[in-house]
C-alpha cells in the first residue's frame, strides 16, 4: 500500500459490516482504521484525523449521532467528510437535516451497502 493512500475511519459495531467496508476500501487502495463504537472512534479521531469517516448511527456506548456532532463541532475535525452508513436512512436523514447546529453529512449509504455506490461516493469525496 502506498504511503499516500487516503485513510478512512470505519465506525460500526457490527464486525461483519466493519470488515465488509474495510475490505472494499482496501481492495481499492484506501487505508482503513476501524472503530467498534463511538468512544473508540472519538479516541482515534483525537489521535489523528483521517481523510474520511464512515459512520454507523445505531451503536452502543456513544451513538453515531454523538460522534457526528463532535466531529462537526470541532474546528480541527469539521472539514473531514462523513458518510453515514445506516439501516435507518430515511428517518435519520430527516432527523439530522432538522438539526440547526450541525451541517448535513456529505453522504448517506443504506445497509445493506451497495459497494459500487459506496466507492463512487468515497472517490467523489476524497479522490
Amino acid at each position: 500500500m502506498a504511503d499516500d493512500a487516503k485513510t478512512v475511519l470505519v465506525v460500526d459495531d457490527e464486525p461483519d459490516a466493519r470488515d465488509f467496508l474495510a475490505t472494499v476500501l482496501e481492495d481499492n487502495g484506501y487505508a482503513t482504521v476501524l472503530a467498534k463504537d463511538g468512544n473508540e472512534a472519538i479516541s482515534i479521531l483525537e489521535a489523528g484525523a483521517p481523510d474520511l469517516v464512515t459512520l454507523d448511527i445505531t451503536m452502543p456506548e456513544k451513538s453515531g449521532v454523538a460522534v457526528y456532532r463532535k466531529l462537526k463541532e470541532s474546528d480541527d475535525l469539521k472539514s473531514i467528510p462523513v458518510i453515514i452508513v445506516t439501516g435507518v436512512s430515511g428517518e435519520f436523514e430527516k432527523f439530522i437535516s432538522t438539526r440547526r447546529q450541525v451541517p448535513p453529512p456529505e453522504g448517506y449509504v443504506s445497509k445493506p451497502v451497495d459497494h459500487e455506490q459506496f466507492l463512487k461516493m468515497v472517490a467523489e469525496l476524497i479522490g
